[in-house]
């Protein structure tokens, strides 16, 4: 029987954080994607990946994407309350064109003013022009009405579209379950043979496991959403790490703005 508890004379000696770097994601409640992602491809002994979910409901519109954008301080605050973080991205592609790269920032800094924020929609653009894309394809998840925006959005940040394709699904949690093979398939189908590289837009969609395969089935440069995410939440950690088994822009660095 235990007759005493001991306890030592001294305390703890107490880094100054568990991690070097912090990296928030305010995530979808529904996402099944992007923290696999980020465990894959950003976590490591410097690197600490911290989650928080915003309320979410499907069907995926424009509307139900804008709907999101008055919990999105609130899902930042939670993240560590009372202590600063490195980055912290907000996941989710097509509500960041409708509610817009700006308008996220600003709600983001309401609650972590020293971060640095990522979105994927400003990710992608940086992760395109750091591999020199002007011609680019596009693959999207969702329906004609969903995309449409998204294509705006790229044609404004000076990128000519070749081909655009969009699925036509409409529930995220069906968008993580396209199997790998279908999405290495479409995006073969997707890309234009005049196009420098390929974007698949939605952070619900797997295609960051396998963009090594859709590299070598289109031959050219493939950006996924959580594929730019994860770069640029690396390289903004400051871990310029060149990972080419993980795909092109992996051996990239941040473009000098």
């Amino acid at each position: 029987m235990l007759t005493s508890i001991h306890q030592p004379g001294r305390v703890p000696r107490l880094d100054d954080r568990a991690f070097a770097r912090r990296i928030g994601l305010v995530i979808l409640a529904t996402d099944h994607t992007t923290e696999p992602d980020f465990a894959a491809l950003v976590a490591n002994e410097r690197i600490g990946i911290y989650v928080n979910r915003v309320p979410y409901a499907n069907p995926v519109t424009p509307e139900n994407l804008l709907a999101m954008q008055p919990s999105l301080t609130a899902g930042a605050a939670l993240i560590l309350p009372d202590e600063a973080l490195d980055v912290v991205m907000y996941s989710c592609t097509s509500a960041s064109v409708v509610i817009g790269d700006a308008q996220i920032e600003r709600a983001i800094h309401a609650a972590k003013p020293e971060a640095r924020v990522v979105t994927p929609t400003a990710a992608a653009v940086t992760a395109l022009k750091a591999l020199g894309a002007r011609r680019i394809s596009v693959l999207t998840p969702y329906t004609v009405a969903t995309s449409q925006p998204m294509a705006e959005y790229f044609s404004a940040q000076g990128f000519i579209i070749d081909r655009f394709t969009c699925i036509g699904l409409t529930d995220d949690r069906e968008m993580a379950r396209i199997s790998y093979d279908d999405i290495v398939a479409f995006a073969r189908d997707a890309m234009a043979e005049e196009s420098d590289a390929l974007f698949i837009s939605c952070t619900a969609v797997r295609a960051a496991a396998v963009i090594t395969r859709i590299e070598a089935a289109i031959g050219k440069a493939a950006v996924s959403s959580n594929f730019a995410t994860a770069w640029m939440c690396l390289r903004l950690c400051g871990d310029n790490t060149s990972k080419p088994a993980q795909g092109r822009l992996m051996t990239l660095p941040l473009p000098v703005r």
